[in-house]
Order: structure tokens, then sequence, then C-alpha cells
């Protein structure tokens, strides 16, 4: 039987024990919800603080120069590519995954003119599936979906792009990026990969596995803030022929010139579109402090441990109550959150929350628990498992208020 000593050993023996230090944890909370909403770090508050006093209040317009808010998106970017396994001038910071996807989506299938079809996934996160029809459909393509993990097979000589998540949203699933991306090249088509539930979690190399294109999310574990932006990575080889359909002045080679015609700016710049939102844009930024000296090897094998802890103690002490899971067992095929199912899976996650216990739900029985390494303990896996025990053998959830079901996120 797992003790929490030997969980408490472990966490002193952590490698990443002094990131902890970086981020502000509510007391008497569990938060095991950085697949939906990362921490706080407290680099952000002090930064934010600056621009608001000092940039906005003080220098006003001149901040745009005097304190690289322009450069700011670039910035960030070359400062995520390494987290990514990309170069500096490969990523840049700019809008939500959606937007983004959809500037890929119609780049992409404009340089493989004549091929009739988007490929995607079936049963992917529901906003990559809607772009996917509406790029397919203003591009007049057809958009064909099939099963996670089987684009590899279904790419044929039609497909001019097939998109898919690198770790599945709802079972943490995890894809082998070169081995698809192969696959997709085989058959002459380009690949797009959502990385919402990738970056800060497990180990990435965009540039080693070949990927042409990809999207992740700030405020998972990044830890950007709610609504933080997204990024955008466009390799190299494709910048000169990247040609995205929201050509705004941001992504103009000489936008002070304020010229009727569009000229696209060189590089990754050509990716974005308008004036980025400052605010959250900078608090990203100082965000990425908390991987400061951190290695992601490091944090994709805690990840990993702490997801196979999670799990040896789901079996230990919630199989008996008909919890089953959702997730792979090898630590390899997964990302950095568990999910479980349950009936009750909508009240055992209120009724969790109600004792600090913080996870989410996913209709229709899915309960999921995000471990992001730089800020959960081993200790934490052990009591978050042990107040699941009670709750589901005292059925606690009977004792809430009824909510609606999407109450709980």
């Amino acid at each position: 039987m797992i003790q929490r000593d030997a969980c408490l050993a472990r966490d002193r023996d952590d490698p990443l024990a002094f990131a902890r230090e970086r981020f502000e944890l509510p007391a008497g909370v569990i938060y095991l919800d950085g697949n939906s909403l990362g921490a706080l770090p407290k680099s952000v508050r002090p930064r934010i603080d600056d621009v608001i006093a000092r940039e906005w209040g003080g220098d006003l317009i001149a901040s745009w120069n005097k304190a690289g808010w322009y450069t700011a998106p670039g910035r960030a970017g070359a400062k995520l590519a390494r987290l990514l396994g990309a170069k500096p001038g490969e990523v840049t910071v700019t809008d939500s995954i959606s937007v983004n996807l959809f500037k890929l989506l119609v780049a992409a299938a404009r340089m493989r003119p004549g091929r009739r079809e988007i490929l995607a996934e079936a049963g992917n996160f529901p906003s990559d599936n809607h772009i996917v029809e509406s790029a397919a459909r203003m591009l007049g393509l057809a958009a064909r979906f099939v099963p996670a993990g089987e684009i590899a097979a279904a790419v044929t000589e039609e497909t001019a792009v097939a998109t898919l998540s690198h770790v599945n949203y709802r079972t943490a699933a995890m894809q082998d990026m070169a081995a698809v991306t192969a696959a997709i090249h085989a058959a002459g088509a380009l690949a797009i990969w959502d990385l919402a539930h990738s970056s800060g979690a497990v180990e990435l190399d965009l540039d080693g596995s070949g990927a042409d294109f990809a999207v992740g999310c700030g405020y998972k574990y990044l830890n950007g803030g709610p609504g933080s932006p997204s990024h955008v990575f466009v390799a190299e080889r494709h910048q000169a022929a990247f040609d995205q359909p929201l050509q705004g002045w941001f992504g103009h080679a000489d936008p002070f010139r304020f010229d009727d015609g569009f000229a696209r700016a060189p590089g990754i710049r050509a990716a974005l579109c308008s004036t980025p939102p400052m605010l959250s844009l900078l608090a990203f930024e100082a965000a990425l402090e908390a991987f400061d000296g951190v290695e992601m090897r490091e944090v994709a094998a805690k990840g990993r441990a702490l997801c196979d802890l999670f799990i040896a103690l789901t079996d230990e002490r919630l199989a008996r109550f008909g919890v089953t899971l959702a997730t792979p067992r090898e630590a390899a095929r997964r990302g950095s959150h568990v999910s479980l199912r349950h009936p009750e899976a909508f009240g055992i996650v209120r009724a969790l929350i109600a004792r600090g216990i913080v996870g989410d739900f996913r209709a229709p029985d899915a309960m999921r628990f995000g471990f992001a390494p730089l800020y959960i303990r081993f200790a934490d896996i052990y009591d978050a498992v042990l107040a699941m025990e009670e709750v589901i053998g005292t059925q606690a959830w009977r004792d809430l208020a009824p909510v609606e079901a999407g109450a709980v996120t």
C-alpha cells in the first residue's frame, strides 16, 4: 500500500521543488486544474502593476517603443521556443488557438493547391473542428473527420492539410508527433499540431519531429492567466510561402507607412494580425519566468511520475467504487492529466471542490485532473485521492445544492 511518508520523501528529492516557490497558491487548496487554467506565477503581479502604473499610466503611448510593447509578441515567442523544441524565430504569441488554427489551415491549404480536403480528428476539442468546418467551407474543400489516432492511416493524395491534437483534451492520450508527421508528409500533405495540453507539460521537439505548423495555449500549463494569448509555430522552411488570411497591420512589413497595399512581414511576424492585447500578452511573458532554469525533460518526467502515482492510488483506493481509468496507463502514451470515469462524476467533482481539491468535469461522466509539474507535489496527489475516497464512500455529493452541470468546468 502506498504511504504518505513515501510521497513526502519524493517531494524532498524533487529537482523541481524550487519552482513551487514561484507561484501564489491558495492555502488549503490542492489545485489540479492546471489543464484548464494554470496557477498565478509570482512574477506576474509586479509586472502588471508596473505596466499599469508606469508604462501605461506614466509613459502612455511612448511605451510602444520605450517599454518594448511593439516587439513583445516575438520576444515572448522567442522565450517560449525552447520549451517547444523550436527556434526563436519560429514562434510568436498572438490571438487565440481558434484564430491561429484558422490562419494555419488556410495558409497550409494555399500551399497545397489542387488538393480537395482538410483531414481532422473526430472527437477533438469541438472548437478546433468548428474552425476546420468553417475554413473548409470558405476554401471549397471537404472536411473529413476520422477517429483520433487514425490520421496517419487516413491521409491521402487528396489531403492538403491534416490537423490533430498532440495530447487529447479528454483522455490525455499522446500521439507520436514524429511518426504521424512523417506519414502525413509521405502523402504530400502538411501537418498542424494543437499543443493545448502539451505546451509546458510534456517535452516537445517541433523541429526534430518535422512539424510544419502548431498552435498552443498560454493559460493552461504555461500559467499565462485567463484569456492568455495563444502561440503559433511556423517552421522556418515554410515562412517564405506562409500566406495567412488575416493580413492585418501588425503582419505588415512596414506597418507605419500606412500603405493601402499589403506587404507581408518577413519571418514569424507574418503570423500576426492586429494590435495585440498588451496586458494579457505582458502577463504571459512574465509568467514564463516560472520556467527559468527548468528543463522540459525534467518537467515531463515529473508529470509522468505524478500521473503514475495518481493512477496507482486510484487502483488501490477508488476502483472498488466503480471508478475507471479513461487515460492510457503507459506513461509514454499520455500527457500530464488523468481522466477518470464514474456515473456520479459531476457530483464527485463538486464535492471535491468544496473540500479544496480542484479538478474539473467533462460530460457525460469524466473527472479530469491536471498535474502541473512546477507546483504540484506527490503529497498533493496522495491527499487528493484520499479525499476522493471519502467523498465517494460517503456519497457526499448528495448534500450539495443542485446546479446545472455546465457550472463545473
